[in-house]
């Protein structure tokens, strides 16, 4: 028995996925995939993958863009200027700080500080 919300062959992008593709994003979500797990994530992405390239095929003549799929309303209040924590209140809480800032390990390579 076929699946109708599987996408075809040809609709996927021309460059599957690779087990190096999804292994680079895994290293970014700062996830450790096994062999196992690599293998049949990269399945299931490339299935993800598949399904949002058969969104190309469809006509969207007259569809007009949504940033959301409901009709939402601006929900904050007004920007109104108040007093603010101090630096000392601020960083009482802060596993690592050096009187003045936060101290966070280095996300985009090794910088040499803190």
């Amino acid at each position: 028995m076929s699946d109708a919300r599987q996408p075809a062959a040809d609709s996927r992008s021309a460059q599957p996925l690779s087990n190096r593709d999804v292994a680079k994003v895994a290293s970014l979500a700062r996830l450790a995939l096994g062999d196992a797990e690599l293998a049949r994530m990269t399945g299931e992405l490339s299935k993800i993958v598949g399904f949002v390239s058969m969104l190309g095929e469809l006509d969207t003549t007259g569809v007009v863009p949504l940033a959301h799929p409901l009709d939402t309303q601006n929900v904050f209040r007004d920007d109104v200027p108040a007093t603010s924590l101090s630096t000392a209140e601020a960083l009482q809480s802060a596993p690592r700080h050096d009187g003045e800032c936060f101290l966070v390990p280095a996300v985009l390579g090794d910088s040499g500080a803190a």
